[in-house]
């Protein structure tokens, strides 16, 4: 990832059983309590980047682009999406300020997701996707 902060979208993947406490706690703080959901995190901030690596094994992040969020906002009902993604992914304003809840809560992947036990580089669907996470959330809109 480059040293510019980015836009991150986080999905979680996998499920709530015979996952560690410690775990279970990031991903609550991440407010990624059910499989399919989608949170949106900035990358410049180093406590958000910790807890992405420490529960990699359940969730698929990656760069989201301004098209992708424009889809994502307009088919969550947020009016103006293209002045709110681009001010989103510039950092202008949060999701928050433009009162957008989150999570976001997704539909499964349309032919489903590769693999829930292999990490991306492998084939499967877990971990770091940088620009791939386009094609996921396109699935799943």
């Amino acid at each position: 990832m480059s040293e510019k902060s980015k836009l991150l979208a986080v999905i979680r993947v996998r499920g709530r059983v015979k996952v560690r406490q410690s775990i279970a706690e990031t991903l609550d703080r991440l407010n990624l309590r059910r499989v399919n959901n989608l949170v949106l995190v900035n990358s410049g901030n180093a406590s958000y980047m910790g807890m992405l690596k420490k529960c990699k094994d359940f969730v698929t992040f990656g760069e989201i682009d301004k098209e992708t969020l424009g889809k994502l906002l307009s088919a969550k009902g947020v009016k103006a999406e293209d002045s709110a993604a681009s001010s989103l992914l510039s950092g202008s304003t949060s999701a928050k300020e433009l009162k957008i809840e989150m999570p976001i809560r997704m539909h499964p992947p349309r032919s489903g997701y590769e693999g829930v036990k292999k990490p991306y580089q492998n084939g499967g669907s877990l971990g770091y996707r940088s620009e791939g996470i386009n094609k996921l959330i396109a699935k799943m809109l």
